[in-house]
């Protein structure tokens, strides 16, 4: 056997785990972002004040009243993660909280921007990477929309 179809044969390998992973490794980053959300938004509505409060003095969200704000924001997080979560409408709900998220950094930017919230900026981009990854790759075959793509054929 020569050299380079050995060489061949374990990549061809490598690349047969990998794609064989690839479902799972698409799951938990569905759930890993999807978990940081919600928890968010679990936050929120445990103390109502506390979130109206917030909206009011520390997050500046453009067009909307701290009130109506707060009310959607909570709402976006404890909905969107859920469809994501279990790979429903995905894509768009990964649009939707990525743009969400890109809202939140500004409306919270002063702060991310500064040496003690560069920590929580690195996160956001974090999030908003995998967001971008679900929008652009999908949720993986593991998902309600691979399982309802595979039925309408």
């Amino acid at each position: 056997m020569s050299q380079p179809g050995i060489l061949l044969r374990a990549f061809d390998r490598c690349t047969g785990f990998f794609t064989l992973l690839s479902p799972i490794f698409d799951l938990v980053i569905r759930l890993w972002v999807a978990k940081v959300f919600f928890l968010s938004g679990l936050t929120k509505i445990q103390s109502w004040a506390s979130t109206l409060a917030l909206f009011e003095y520390e997050y500046k969200v453009p067009l909307l009243s701290p009130s109506v704000a707060a009310f959607l924001g909570t709402a976006t997080e404890l909905t969107l993660p859920v469809l994501i979560a279990v790979g429903l409408a995905t894509r768009l709900s990964s649009l939707a909280l990525f743009l969400f998220n890109l809202v939140a950094v500004y409306a919270y930017g002063s702060f991310l921007f500064s040496a003690e919230g560069a920590a929580g900026l690195q996160q956001h981009i974090l999030w908003g990477a995998f967001l971008a990854m679900l929008v652009f790759h999908g949720p993986g075959k593991l998902s309600l929309d691979y399982l309802i793509a595979r039925r309408d054929r």
